[in-house]
């Protein structure tokens, strides 16, 4: 039963340009048009923080950013029930988040979706306001939070 499972704990990044528009990478392993906020796991020893910076690194291809804000609270979300068991090797009923917002410092040729595994096949500047639309359903109210939270930085 799925809520027998823990949540995956997990950092989020809101990263800004200096449009106030907002990094969303195009999913590879999606079989719908799928795009999100680079986002993953906590590794053990490291602080919510050092994983954003991280994250961010492996995702985008870069680490010229600013962090900005953090959100007080984590945010959770349930995965869909014909994921549970499938998604993050089983482990997990879904994940528990700690949102970072940074300033993005560089240029779009700083971004190297492909300098790690790539997660991306692109990426593009969007407003808060088209971004809960570009996301999977299953996510839209953790977006809807994270912007409420961070839209002073737009």
């Amino acid at each position: 039963m799925s809520s027998d499972l823990p949540y995956r704990p997990c950092v989020g990044i809101m990263l800004f340009n200096k449009d106030g528009k907002v990094f969303v990478g195009k999913r590879i392993d999606q079989t719908v048009e799928s795009w999100q906020m680079p986002q993953g796991g906590i590794d053990k020893g490291e602080t919510p923080k050092q994983a954003a910076l991280r994250e961010l690194k492996e995702e985008a291809g870069t680490d010229k950013a600013e962090i900005m804000g953090e959100m007080d609270d984590w945010v959770t979300y349930d995965l869909p029930k014909h994921l549970v068991g499938v998604a993050f090797h089983g482990k997990y009923r879904g994940q528990r988040q700690k949102w970072f917002a940074l300033r993005f410092t560089g240029k779009d040729s700083d971004i190297d979706l492909a300098a790690h595994d790539p997660e991306f096949s692109d990426f593009q500047w969007v407003t808060l306001e088209a971004l809960p639309d570009l996301i999977v359903p299953f996510k839209r109210e953790t977006y809807k939070a994270v912007i409420a939270a961070f839209k002073k930085f737009a």
